[in-house]
């Protein structure tokens, strides 16, 4: 049957209301932006293709949740998790810093809030949506069974009844109760680890100015008042390369000698994964003005900044969040919309 131009305009509405929902969703499940999006555009299309089929015994949403579920778990398939710096290797001192790239697919990526985190009007709802991508516990979902994944993500993020995460998933409610007790245990034994441990509170004034002491610090390279700001355990990532820092010493003695270029850059805030973060522009020595240099996504806990993770791979993250590709000299003073 062919679809009318004004069933077509209708539908692709109906469908494109939930994008942002089900990007979120998968890209829970996947640990990737990039493969979020192409899991969501994957659903949408074949949703669209088999809408005739569709005979309404369930709402628009939860069969498209039911579409995006197999996606991701087909993507799933080849058993590959993604995973962060600390996940995979022990934390390297200063002295034997090098810097070894990974593929891209090892690394857990950042995410644009406004890409994943639909505008709810309940406090509580929303706070939970932003918890549940942040690079902790996104790092936490990653090391479960993707079915697993799937319930934990559909009962305790978006807090569906068991019932419908059976149906969803064609399964038996004791099922879906026994994945999520697995799940929740796998996730409570990481916690104890101190695996989700640095996880910033919601923004409140003492935060804010915290983001703005980091701001003139980063920004004038001063590493006394940067190590103010750091907490005794702060860990700093760069994806693609696999080293990480722990301690104020290790971070700032890094950014003097390897990273020293850094100094004299500017920030420009983002939101990424429902933490404050910003985007890096370094001095561009041969044409002057400031060029991408990372995407820096902070975890404050405690009045101090505990995580420190710069995701170097601008030619991805600039374009994904919207930011332009070079700053003029002129332009390149950090704005405060923290």
């Amino acid at each position: 049957m062919t679809k009318g131009t004004a069933v077509t305009a209708e539908l692709d509405s109906a469908l494109e209301r939930h994008r942002v929902e089900l990007t979120g969703y998968c890209y829970r499940m996947l640990g990737s932006s990039f493969e979020a999006e192409d899991a969501v555009q994957d659903t949408l299309v074949r949703a669209w293709r088999s809408y005739d089929k569709f005979e309404g015994r369930s709402s628009l949403r939860s069969w498209l949740y039911r579409i995006a579920t197999n996606v991701c778990l087909d993507m799933l398939a080849a058993g590959s998790k993604r995973a962060r710096p600390m996940d995979l290797t022990e934390s390297t001192p200063l002295a034997r810093a090098a810097l070894s790239p990974r593929p891209d697919h090892t690394w857990l990526e950042p995410v644009p809030d406004a890409r994943v985190l639909p505008a709810v009007q309940d406090p509580a709802e929303a706070a939970v949506a932003k918890e549940s991508v942040r690079l902790a516990f996104m790092a936490a979902l990653q090391q479960l069974p993707p079915k697993q994944r799937a319930v934990l993500i559909l009962r305790e993020v978006l807090a569906w009844k068991a019932s419908e995460v059976a149906e969803l998933l064609g399964t038996s409610v004791a099922s879906v109760n026994s994945a999520l007790q697995r799940a929740r245990a796998t996730l409570a034994e990481r916690a104890e680890q101190g695996a989700d441990a640095a996880v910033s509170d919601p923004l409140d004034a003492e935060q804010r100015k915290l983001l703005e002491r980091y701001v003139a610090a980063f920004e004038g390279y001063d590493m006394t008042a940067l190590t103010a700001l750091l907490h005794e355990d702060a860990v700093m990532t760069m994806p693609p390369f696999d080293l990480w820092l722990t301690g104020p010493a290790d971070i700032t003695g890094f950014m003097t000698t390897l990273g020293a270029s850094c100094a004299n850059s500017r920030l420009v805030p983002v939101r990424a994964n429902g933490l404050p973060g910003f985007a890096h522009y370094k001095p561009d020595p041969e044409a002057g003005g400031y060029i991408p240099w990372a995407i820096q996504v902070l975890e404050i806990s405690d009045g101090r900044i505990t995580g420190f993770h710069c995701f170097l791979d601008t030619r991805r993250w600039f374009p994904l969040f919207g930011l332009p590709l070079r700053l003029e000299a002129e332009a390149g003073q950090s704005e405060q919309g923290l």
